[in-house]
């Protein structure tokens, strides 16, 4: 692969304070953000500098969430009662405690209508990840899912923690390999190995599971990237911090731009909505449902934008600490 050296710079080195548990040192530097040759949200590509940070070498996983709900009594967002008064006109039925859950199609359907197979069931929660009747038996080490980004919040101020900006995160999952396609490279599957938990198949009814699961997978069971970082790509999309905004709405995108941050609130809305409109944030990295048929963004550029009053069986986090004297942004 041939790196734009322009964009390198010299790694700081590593702080001489221990590291945190299971978390790995990124040592910051300039690179390019986004990409022009995939979706429309991920261009223009754009020079970006980010400071250097520790982040989680895993998505928290169940067992990490457990251990902060049993310390703080927290209840997530898809487990409380909804007010019908923040969404009117909403069918009764769906103004219970529920999250969104996929659900294979029986046959092969047109990708046009993702409400075929997403769907909000009742009683889903990070709990009860797959519905109702479901548990966390044999899913401890398996990434939480079913949480908003006021649960990721929580968690990390209870851990002393922040969630990343978009920049952070595609900078650390980029693991150094500056404009590869993928976090280990530039080919998908290098020599016929599987380096993410992602869709094979015809999506979405159809997997063939060349890559042995199905729904969720333990974290690090797939290759790490450059940094030590391990499902940077596929398995669960995860939270940023940042609002959501075309890039192309970046002031002065022709030039460097030091440690970004998303847009506001109200410029996040997605515009086809006509009616409730809520704020959205930048997930990242893909999921085990991004299939070749349908969805290709188990890359570093990739980003998509997630309702804030949102959870899913497919969307986790992982959390950061920016080096003493850098600015804490996850509340902002």
């Amino acid at each position: 692969m041939q790196v734009d050296t322009q964009l390198q710079t010299a790694m700081p080195l590593q702080p001489s304070l221990q590291a945190p548990r299971n978390m790995v040192w990124i040592p910051g530097g300039k690179f390019l953000m986004g990409s022009n040759d995939h979706y429309p949200e991920e261009a223009p590509a754009h020079k970006v500098v980010v400071d250097a940070f520790w982040m989680d070498k895993y998505a928290v996983t169940n067992s990490d969430f457990k251990q902060f709900v049993d310390a703080t009594g927290y209840v997530t967002m898809v487990e409380r009662e909804v007010n019908p008064d923040d969404y009117p006109g909403a069918r009764p039925e769906l103004l219970v405690p529920s999250s969104v859950v996929f659900q294979k199609t029986p046959t092969k359907v047109e990708l046009d209508d993702p409400h075929q197979w997403w769907h909000y069931v009742q009683g889903a929660d990070w709990k009860h990840p797959r519905g109702p009747q479901s548990s966390l038996q044999g899913l401890w080490k398996h990434p939480v899912v079913h949480v908003g980004i006021e649960d990721a919040q929580a968690y990390a101020e209870w851990a002393g923690k922040s969630l990343p900006t978009e920049a952070e995160w595609e900078f650390a999952a980029r693991g150094g390999l500056d404009g590869a396609e993928y976090v280990w490279g530039d080919e998908f599957t290098p020599g016929g190995r599987y380096m993410t938990n992602n869709w094979q198949g015809d999506f979405p009814h159809q997997n063939s599971l060349l890559d042995r699961y199905e729904w969720t997978s333990p974290v690090g069971v797939f290759p790490a990237n450059g940094y030590g970082l391990y499902d940077m790509a596929g398995n669960v999309w995860e939270w940023t911090v940042d609002w959501y905004q075309e890039h192309s709405k970046i002031q002065h995108a022709c030039c460097t731009i030091n440690n970004p941050r998303g847009g506001e609130p109200d410029g996040s809305f997605d515009q086809r909505v006509k009616n409730v409109q809520i704020p959205r944030k930048v997930m990242k990295g893909g999921s085990h449902l991004c299939a070749p048929n349908y969805c290709r963004r188990y890359r570093p550029a990739a980003r998509m934008a997630q309702p804030i009053d949102t959870a899913t069986c497919h969307l986790g986090f992982r959390c950061i600490v920016r080096i003493k004297g850098e600015p804490d942004v996850a509340s902002q």
